[in-house]
């Protein structure tokens, strides 16, 4: 691919996104009133996608651009003492679903990341956070494809796999955005007006 191919199909990424710029804002919404009500955030995915996961879990635990407090999530590959154990006891397959059923509580969110849509051990992780009572929101490649069909939500980008990958990152940052304003808002209500 040219590098004229590339950006023009990350123009066509990005208009989507605009598009779908309310869905992200009411993730990050939603996302921020679970984890200032003491829930959790796991994330999941593999190679790129699993650098852009661990990315959004340490915007949310440290900050993005506002002084606020921590935020509880975990990049799930990043437990690398127990993501290696669970691969050699159980496969691969179950590299984060074990995970999801330790740590993910009802009511948590299992946040996947994947270009393809098709990898076994995100699928089983989704599967698994299902079975707890998780809500799945996924950001995924282009449609269709099983991760999108499995989850609660999900928006499917167009494009090649480096081209989502750079799009899943300005998605990112657009939740983490909508989180701090949320937190930030709730911070500025006056004591006796939230009690």
């Amino acid at each position: 691919m040219s590098a004229r191919q590339h950006l023009a199909a990350h123009q066509e990424a990005l208009r989507c996104l605009e598009r779908d710029a309310w869905r992200l804002r009411a993730w990050g919404e939603r996302l921020a009133a679970i984890l200032v009500g003491g829930g959790r955030l796991l994330t999941v995915g593999n190679g790129g996608s699993a650098a852009e996961a661990q990315h959004l879990t340490a915007e949310l635990v440290g900050r993005y651009h506002c002084e606020r407090m921590p935020l509880s999530a975990i990049a799930l590959h990043a437990e690398t003492s127990s993501l290696t154990a669970i691969v050699n006891d159980y496969g691969p397959e179950e590299a984060f679903a074990r995970q999801v059923r330790a740590h993910g509580r009802p009511g948590d969110v299992l946040f996947a990341l994947s270009t393809s849509g098709c990898s076994a051990n995100v699928l089983a992780a989704v599967a698994a956070a299902a079975d707890s009572r998780l809500h799945t929101w996924a950001l995924t490649g282009p449609l269709p494809n099983p991760l999108a069909a499995a989850c609660d939500q999900a928006l499917a980008l167009p494009g090649p796999a480096a081209v989502v990958q750079e799009a899943h990152l300005v998605a990112v940052h657009l939740i983490c955005e909508a989180v701090d304003r949320w937190v930030g808002a709730l911070a500025e209500v006056p004591v006796e007006a939230a009690s």
